[in-house]
């Protein structure tokens, strides 16, 4: 927490997530065009936001692209904020939501005190997925190919479900996306997402990657993922779960 206030004390730093706020996946040339001062100085704030965590990157061809990582910005919100908050306010916390001209990418990074394989298992048990994941478990053999649906534990209506195009445990797990639970977003067809686990020490850092969304998307076909990796961490590292208003507000639905 200590580097994350320190990465959003500077203004030049909080300039540096606007931008990556109104256009995300940006590299360091097209970040340094928007700001008044060297490329060097452009890549110290950049550094010391990766080392909050508040900024991500992934290569692309020769380039490196930035993109704007929310968890631990939730994870400032959970601790401190929503418990003083109405439930309406986790959404003010909430991913851009205005539209991009390209295709959307979405990527958000995590470290988690845990072993791979027992955050593989997290990632992949019914059971353990109902617990931070709003109640919704899902279901599958874990194959490369086969299908899986996920559904809310009280009511069994589907809430997603899709194709599982790559699983490599506990390494990486590659699967399409099609969500189920209205109208308006099962009218969005399918996305993709991928699980990465790579051991760091004692530790897990976990990044998911939200990709092939079209431009101007509903927000919430990707909005739920920062409060899903808070839960993730929360579970695994207390074995308690998150208990925001946001984390509850699908939990106990029928």
């Amino acid at each position: 927490m200590d580097d994350v206030f320190k990465a959003l004390a500077d203004p030049t730093r909080r300039s540096l997530l606007d931008e990556l706020f109104k256009e995300d996946g940006q590299s360091l040339t097209a970040l340094e065009e928007r700001l008044p001062m060297t490329r060097f100085g452009v890549m110290k704030h950049l550094k010391v936001l990766e080392e909050a965590g508040l900024v991500t990157t992934r290569k692309r061809g020769r380039e490196k692209l930035h993109f704007l990582n929310a968890v631990p910005i939730r994870l400032v919100h959970d601790r401190w904020v929503s418990k003083y908050a109405e439930p309406w306010a986790a959404a003010l916390t909430g991913l851009k939501r205005d539209l991009e001209d390209r295709s959307m990418e979405k990527v958000f990074e995590i470290y988690i005190k845990t072993t791979p394989e027992r955050l593989w298992e997290a990632i992949t048990s019914s059971e353990m997925r109902q617990k931070y994941t709003f109640g919704v478990g899902v279901e599958s053999d874990w194959t490369n190919g086969s299908s899986y649906r996920a559904a809310h534990a009280a009511s069994g209506a589907p809430i997603s479900e899709g194709e599982n195009l790559e699983v490599d445990p506990p390494r990486k797990l590659v699967q399409s996306f099609h969500a189920l639970w209205g109208e308006d977003v099962a009218a969005e067809g399918t996305s993709r997402v991928t699980w990465e686990i790579e051991p760091v020490g004692d530790s897990c850092r976990l990044m998911v990657t939200h990709d092939q969304l079209r431009e101007g998307v509903n927000d919430q076909i990707y909005g739920g993922w920062p409060m899903i990796l808070s839960g993730l961490k929360t579970l695994l590292e207390t074995g308690e779960l998150l208990t925001t208003p946001g984390s509850l507000q699908y939990a106990n639905a029928g």
